[in-house]
C-alpha cells in the first residue's frame, strides 16, 4: 500500500535543528568540548545539502551525459581529498591524493556504469535520478574502506619497519615482507561493509530502503533495490580496497625493493 509523500515544512526542520542545539547545550554543560564541532557540522549539513538539492534539481532538468559526468568527477575529487585528509601518515606529493582517487575511479565508476547499463537500465542509462545517487553511495562507502585500509597499511609499515627490513635482508621479496600487514589492511577496509550486510534488516534498516518506504515505494520493491545497492557497494568497496592496498604497498618500496618510508609524511 502506498500513499502520498508527506512534505516537510521549514518548521519541522527547525524543530529537529533545535534538538541538535539542545544536544550542544548538554555538551557545554557537561564540559564535553564537542558543542562547537557539533554546531558547525550541523550548519555544514544544512548548507551542503541545500546546495546539492539545488544542483540536482538543475541537473535533473538538463539531463545530459556531459553534466552528469562533470558532477561525478567533482564527487570523485572531493572523495579523493577526504581519503587523503584521513591518513595519519599519507604519501607525499601527488600520490597522497592520486592513490585513493585512482582506486575509487577504478572501482566505483566501473561498478556504477555496470549497474546502470546491465541491471537498472534507465533510459538514458546516465539518467541523473539513478546515476548520481548510485555513484554517491558507491563513492561514500568505497572512500571509507580505502581510507581505513591505506591508513592501516602505512601505520603498520611504520610500526613494523624493523621487521620488514630484516625480512628483506633475509631474501624476502617486498610483497612477502608486507603480506601480513597488507592482509590486515585489506580486512580493515572490508569488514565495515560485511558487518553492514550481516546486520541489515535485523539490527538496522538501511538508509536507502528507509527513504524509499517513507516516500511511498512498496516495501518489497524497496527491499529489492536495497539488496542490489548493498551488493554493489560491497563489491565496489572490496575492489577499491584491494586496488588501494596494492598500489600503496608497492609505493612503499623502490625498484630495488628497499623500504622507502621517506615517501610518507
Amino acid at each position: 500500500m502506498t500513499g502520498e509523500i508527506i512534505e516537510l515544512q521549514a518548521l519541522d526542520l527547525a524543530i529537529a535543528g533545535a534538538l541538535v542545539v539542545a544536544l550542544a547545550g548538554l555538551s557545554w554543560a557537561g564540559r564535553l568540548g564537542v558543542e562547537r564541532s557539533l554546531l558547525i557540522a550541523a550548519a555544514r549539513t544544512v548548507i551542503q545539502l541545500l546546495l546539492v538539492g539545488l544542483v540536482l534539481e538543475t541537473l535533473f532538468a538538463h539531463a545530459t551525459l556531459y553534466w552528469v559526468a562533470l558532477m561525478g568527477l567533482i564527487m570523485l575529487l572531493v572523495a579523493g581529498r577526504e581519503v587523503m585528509a584521513r591518513q595519519k601518515r599519507r604519501f607525499a606529493g601527488f600520490w597522497g591524493f592520486g592513490l585513493g582517487t585512482l582506486a575509487m575511479f577504478l572501482s566505483s565508476f566501473s561498478v556504477a556504469v555496470l549497474a546502470l547499463v546491465a541491471l537498472v537500465q534507465p533510459q538514458p542509462w546516465y539518467q541523473p535520478q539513478y546515476a548520481i545517487p548510485l555513484l554517491g553511495m558507491l563513492l561514500g562507502n568505497t572512500m571509507n574502506g580505502i581510507a581505513l585500509s591505506v591508513d592501516r597499511l602505512t601505520d603498520g609499515a611504520w610500526q613494523q619497519r624493523d621487521v620488514i627490513e630484516a625480512q628483506l635482508a633475509l631474501g624476502y621479496t617486498w610483497s612477502e615482507a608486507v603480506e601480513g600487514i597488507r592482509r590486515d589492511a585489506t580486512r580493515s577496509g572490508m569488514i565495515p561493509m560485511i558487518n553492514a550486510m550481516a546486520a541489515a534488516g535485523i539490527v538496522s534498516l538501511p538508509g536507502m530502503m528507509t527513504g524509499q518506504i517513507l516516500s511511498g515505494v512498496p516495501p518489497m520493491e524497496a527491499v529489492k533495490y536495497q539488496i542490489l545497492i548493498m551488493f554493489l557497494i560491497t563489491v565496489g568497496t572490496g575492489i577499491g580496497t584491494l586496488a588501494a592496498v596494492w598500489l600503496a604497498s608497492g609505493r612503499l618500496f623502490d625498484e630495488r625493493e628497499r623500504l622507502r618510508l621517506d615517501r610518507l609524511r
